[in-house]
């Protein structure tokens, strides 16, 4: 089933390019798009899932327009809850998101603070979410598909400036036209503010937060021949954070003779790189669509520490290199068959590169147990080579008008810290009731391989005797997770304006993967329960009138697992011994959630937005025992288009984030894989002015 919670309603389309000969041929490339974006669309059916788009239009509308990050576009979608770090949890998950750049998957780089992707760069943003049809493999929780602008679809360019409160500065600029014969978008931003990540305290303004972000994309398309076309899209994230810090941390070790030390002026930093790039050829024969896409991706995340802050505080200090290169391809076909049968059909390879690097510096132990000033490093040094493989068959079924059944499998294996594999059937049924109704209901069966770049290769008993050493040694490799999962749901048209859905969902798994932070690096470690469950129901709805759009979201839902049979070093021995006799709940499981916003297009030229947010709290405490304080936040935003006096498009806009400054915690710092306390963005005003041509 698919449905879009918002629709195109708010911006007129950029102007057309000036030239004569340009507007000559636009029409024709206009339909070569349409055309080729139909044919990639029929071979990566969403049959069966369900699929909630965010446009282009909406995007720019809502608070904080295409300059907030993405994760803030998919927070206004149902299920998405609020993490620290920039991070979000689809349907009680952590992590297992697969991003795709239309329709090409690409590979799971390193993640750390800053966002990869930006939002003006983007013409939709669709989460899948259910149980997915067998082309989709690896991460299968959500897939979050964004598909770029282009020069046909979208002509012409801006240039602005956003900024406001904690210093933020955001330059951009964007255009899409014509260059040769290719259709050609690209886009660039620069965003610098004084807070980068979430504060660990409730003040305004975090101590040593900057932060220098730079993103672009490129995208250019070209038809080779009447039934062939060749796109390709470069794209590349630099990112640069400080740490923040807190003030009246008391020192617990004494280190280079130094054991009195202020908490606010350590000073650790991380950068974090990504480039990646795709290309997609399409062909079509009669009743055959074939795309190949050969991906690479290469992403790097290094932590530098405050060293003897560090070591004084917490008796060690980590500089932590990671880094990893991934390429492969991607091979989708469909053939309509007959015409109540759709054959699809397809294969993926990856073969990734991770490098490790760590200088840890500790302090070695005497007899009783006690610190002793001398500060040794332990250096760890290593690299592997993964890989993973997939392929899928499927028929897409139309039984009868109103009813269709996909019936699919595909085989997943991987070949990298342990070799596993499994056949997974999956299995769709949508039934249109009415012209109103429309129900859908899934099986699938799930194998998902932990985040390789991610899987620790440190030999922990070097650690011994020194102020680095684990509580235990046990450390079994990281499992790949492998679920039954089931969902079923409708989607209702009340009035020719208002559409209300409801959506279930279960899961049973063994091996269930999870991430946390241990220790300083603000780098993630997975591990495995032995068995998890997670469950839950989502409402949405929608209404749009001539001058309105508001929508609504609710999710009710809870993860748990039961017994850590991976990376055990990592955890308190107490924590583990009461996780193997009982299900906990996991640190991102939150209860409640809710989204809800609404645009009004109430004047020439002018939009009025808000936007709210609601948590009920994350997990934390002994086991994940506990649950933080439940927080609301609201967003307003207001735009205006006028003509400037070079009888150019101006927009101006006006955002105020955290209308009444509501002060929420995300994090405590406890809870199972919890490094640090994490609070929510306090008020900000925000104001930016761009300029269309």
């Amino acid at each position: 089933m698919s449905r879009r919670l918002l629709p195109l309603l708010l911006l007129a389309p950029c102007p057309a390019l000036a030239q004569d000969a340009t507007e000559a041929v636009l029409p024709e490339l206009v339909v070569q798009a349409q055309r080729a974006a139909a044919a990639r669309q029929d071979i990566l059916a969403r049959f069966g899932a369900r699929e909630v788009t965010v446009d282009r239009q909406t995007i720019e509308a809502l608070p904080g327009g295409a300059d907030q990050p993405l994760n803030q576009v998919l927070l206004q979608t149902p299920g998405v809850v609020q993490d620290s770090f920039g991070d979000i949890h689809i349907r009680g998950e952590h992590r297992n998101l697969q991003y795709r750049l239309n329709g090409v998957q690409l590979p799971e780089g390193l993640s750390g603070f800053g966002q990869v992707f930006d939002a003006r760069a983007l013409r939709s943003v669709s989460v899948l979410t259910g149980a997915l049809p067998a082309q989709f493999g690896f991460r299968t929780n959500a897939v979050i598909d964004l598909e770029t602008r282009t020069g046909a679809l979208d002509p012409g360019g801006s240039i602005g400036v956003y900024g406001g409160a904690r210093g933020t500065l955001q330059p951009s600029a964007n255009w899409a036209g014509l260059v040769g014969g290719w259709d050609v978008f690209t886009t660039g931003s620069f965003l610098r503010s004084n807070q980068g990540i979430e504060n660990p305290t409730s003040s305004w303004q975090a101590i040593n937060g900057q932060t220098q972000q730079l993103r672009g994309l490129a995208y250019a398309a070209r038809q080779l021949d009447d039934t062939t076309r060749l796109s390709l899209i470069a794209g590349t994230s630099l990112n640069r954070f400080r740490i923040p810090t807190s003030r009246g941390q008391e020192p617990e070790f004494a280190a280079y003779g130094v054991s009195d030390l202020d908490s606010a002026g350590l000073r650790a930093r991380q950068w974090e790189r990504n480039w990646y790039g795709t290309a997609a050829l399409q062909k079509s024969w009669g009743d055959i669509d074939l795309q190949v896409a050969p991906f690479i991706r290469y992403s790097s995340i290094h932590y530098v520490p405050s060293a003897v802050g560090e070591l004084v505080f917490n008796g060690t200090a980590s500089d932590v290199f990671r880094s990893s290169l991934a390429m492969g391809v991607q091979t989708d076909a469909a053939w309509r068959v007959a015409a109540d049968h759709t054959i699809r059909a397809g294969f993926q390879f990856t073969g990734q590169r991770t490098g490790f690097r760590a200088d840890t510096t500790v302090l070695p132990l005497d007899a009783s147990g006690a610190a002793i000033d001398d500060p040794t490093t332990l250096r760890d040094r290593f690299g592997r080579t993964g890989w993973l493989y997939g392929g899928y068959l499927q028929d897409e079924w139309r039984i009868t008008d109103r009813v269709t059944l996909n019936l699919g499998a595909r085989w997943d294996q991987m070949v990298e810290g342990v070799a596993a594999g499994q056949l997974s059937p999956r299995v769709n049924l949508v039934w249109r009731a009415t012209e109103a109704t429309t129900l859908h209901a899934g099986y699938a069966r799930t194998f998902t391989p932990p985040q390789f770049e991610l899987v620790p290769g440190t030999t922990v008993e070097r650690f011994l005797g020194t102020t680095g050493a684990p509580a235990t040694l046990t450390n079994d490799p990281v499992r790949p997770e492998r679920a039954h999962r089931f969902d079923i749901g409708v989607s209702h048209r009340v009035t020719q304006r208002l559409t209300l859905g409801v959506d279930a969902y279960y899961k049973d798994v063994e091996d269930l993967l999870d991430y946390g932070q241990f220790g300083n690096a603000l780098i993630f470690t997975p591990f495995n329960y032995r068995r998890g469950r997670i469950y839950g129901v989502e409402f949405s709805g929608n209404w749009r009138g001539e001058h309105w759009l508001v929508y609504g979201n609710l999710a009710l839902s809870r993860s748990m697992g039961k017994d850590i049979r991976s990376a055990q070093f990592t955890f308190d021995p107490e924590e583990l011994a009461y996780i193997q006799g009982k299900y906990v709940r996991t640190d991102h499981d939150q209860l409640v959630t809710g989204s809800a916003g609404a645009v009004w297009r109430g004047w020439e030229g002018g939009r009025l937005s808000g936007s709210m947010l609601y948590g009920n709290g994350l997990r934390r405490g002994f086991a994940n025992s506990e649950k933080l304080a439940p927080y609301a936040t609201f967003n307003l935003g207001l735009q205006q288009d006028f003509t400037g006096p070079d009888r150019g498009r101006w927009t101006a806009r006006l955002d105020l984030i955290n209308v009444f400054d509501t002060s929420y915690q995300l994090r405590d710092g406890s809870g199972i894989g919890v490094g640090a306390p994490q609070f929510g963005t306090r008020r900000g005003v925000f104001a930016g002015l761009s300029r269309a041509f």
